[in-house]
């Protein structure tokens, strides 16, 4: 990202894989009963068929949908995939976030000077590139998130069991079930998410509003998060719902869109908006911040172990 002094010596891109990989899971351990709400908030009103959600309960607003899901189903419900939501991000984020200097650079020649041009294709690429490698972690995280905890409306009972059951009853295409809206979702908020956050932070530091520090990635994380969440929604219901779906209940992503836009309306398409901002929000804060601290802190002990006095 943007904002080192000319002194400080600038992470590699080992330091930046790790480091985004770690950030977000922290920030994930963090939000994770946000996500989970808007999940159950973004399939509320899907017809069900045969598979067994939580989409029939009535939400209203995140603090009703977290209350409503511990009293029916235990506080542990809010953290529904954790397993597979860690293991999303440490794979996800590594490459998204953690490559993305790498790949800017790389479509700017080396050069210091990005443009908006270079820094979208960037955030594109490297956001493509991370449902490639994380997709079936991301269906398995949606499936545990939708499902009842207690009773019939269990489908999986672990992690394990349901890549192997996604595998078995649907076979590998199971589990990259959503591949295409996700890769567009993924490539929207890359972006959105990537790219505002450099844009932001580029302004306040040439504008000597603010110094390189954490006021300053506390406020470009914040407006980050509200532009992806803006942008990013309608994809997000229709990449939730679709990978949430039976088999053969939807024909593709556009099917499913559709379905949604004839049965429910436009409306549809921002169902669960403020869990979503909410977690996007304090998701971008906890793991930007954590971020450029951890990219910090991991270079200062690679400095001090080269040069130990």
């Amino acid at each position: 990202m943007v904002g080192f002094k000319a002194t400080d010596m600038p992470p590699t891109a080992t330091v930046k894989f790790l480091g985004a990989g770690t950030a977000a899971c922290i920030a994930d351990l963090i939000t994770f009963p946000l996500d989970t709400a808007k999940v159950r908030l973004q399939i509320q009103g899907e017809s069900q068929g045969p598979v067994r959600t939580a989409a029939s309960a009535q939400y209203r607003g995140v603090l009703g949908t977290i209350l409503t899901m511990v009293r029916t189903e235990g506080p542990r419900s809010l953290y529904n995939g954790l397993v597979a939501g860690l293991q999303r991000q440490m794979s996800f984020a590594s490459v998204r976030i953690g490559l993305y200097d790498s790949v800017k650079q790389f479509y700017t020649k080396g050069s210091e000077h990005a443009g908006i041009g270079s820094r979208l294709l960037a955030g594109s690429t490297t956001g493509a590139l991370a449902v490639a490698v994380a997709q079936p972690t991301d269906v398995v995280k949606v499936r545990f998130q939708a499902q009842v905890r207690a009773g019939s409306g269990r489908r999986y009972q672990s992690t394990v069991e349901a890549y192997k059951t996604i595998a078995h009853e649907e076979g590998f295409r199971g589990l990259w079930k959503g591949t295409s809206p996700n890769v567009a979702r993924n490539a929207i908020v890359n972006c959105a998410e990537l790219v505002t956050y450099d844009l932001i932070k580029d302004a306040l530091l040439k504008a000597n509003l603010m110094t390189d520090d954490l006021p300053c990635h506390f406020t470009s994380a914040f407006g980050a998060g509200f532009c992806t969440t803006v942008i990013a929604s309608p994809v997000d219901v229709v990449k939730t719902r679709y990978m949430n779906s039976a088999l053969g209940q939807y024909h593709s992503a556009g099917h499913c869109a559709l379905t949604m836009l004839r049965k429910e309306g436009l409306r549809a398409f921002y169902k669960g908006f403020m869990p979503s901002f909410l977690r996007l929000g304090s998701w971008n804060v906890v793991m930007f911040v954590t971020y450029e601290q951890l990219k910090r802190a991991l270079m200062a002990a690679y400095a001090s172990r080269e040069a130990p006095f």
